[in-house]
This record gives C-alpha cells, sequence and structure tokens, in this order.
C-alpha cells in the first residue's frame, strides 16, 4: 500500500493489517486490508497463500481475542465497494463500539 492508514492496528502479519473500522456500522466492525495494492477481489491473485493464510488465521485469532459467538465476513465488490483497495469486514452485533 502507497499510503499510512493512521489508526491503532489491532493484528499486523507481513501481508495484512487488521483494525477497528474508523465509522462502524456493527458493534464489533474491523477492516482487514492487505498491505499489497489490490484494488478487489476480481483483481485478486488467488494463488497467494501467504495472504489468504494471513487472512483466515487473523480471522480466527480476533475471533477467540474478543470472544465472539457470531460474526460475518464480508468483502465487497463492483458498485458496493466504496474504496479502491480489497479489503474484508469482520463485523459482529455482539460486542461493544471501541475506537481505534
Amino acid at each position: 500500500m502507497s499510503f499510512v492508514i493512521p489508526v491503532k492496528r489491532l493484528h499486523e502479519t507481513k501481508t495484512l493489517m487488521a483494525f477497528h473500522h474508523p465509522k462502524p456500522s456493527y458493534p464489533f466492525h474491523v477492516l482487514l486490508v492487505p498491505k499489497k495494492a489490490v484494488t478487489s477481489l476480481k483483481e485478486f491473485d488467488s494463488t497467494d497463500t501467504a495472504f489468504l493464510t494471513d487472512l483466515y488465521s487473523t480471522v480466527q485469532t480476533l475471533v477467540k481475542e474478543f470472544q465472539l459467538p457470531a460474526y460475518r465476513l464480508i468483502v465487497n465488490g463492483g458498485e458496493v465497494q466504496d474504496f479502491p483497495q480489497l479489503h474484508s469486514h469482520l463485523v459482529s452485533d455482539v460486542g461493544t463500539r471501541q475506537d481505534g
């Protein structure tokens, strides 16, 4: 990524960073963003197993850390993708909003 996101990172690996959404839509709302510039899931290299491993491992870590009994992992694309960088939303209706 060619920019710095001024947020408190919850989790970071060589391939991604996770942080609380600055304008959450759910009581628990975390963004998971690849460090590599990738416009959308359509443009993602599906052989990038390092990122996919980090993504799912990070989700598992966050679910356990925040004790989420129910959650969703969302990837928007096309016209519903508001920001031109691939990212996932880990969301839950359970929990409290937290400032990042």
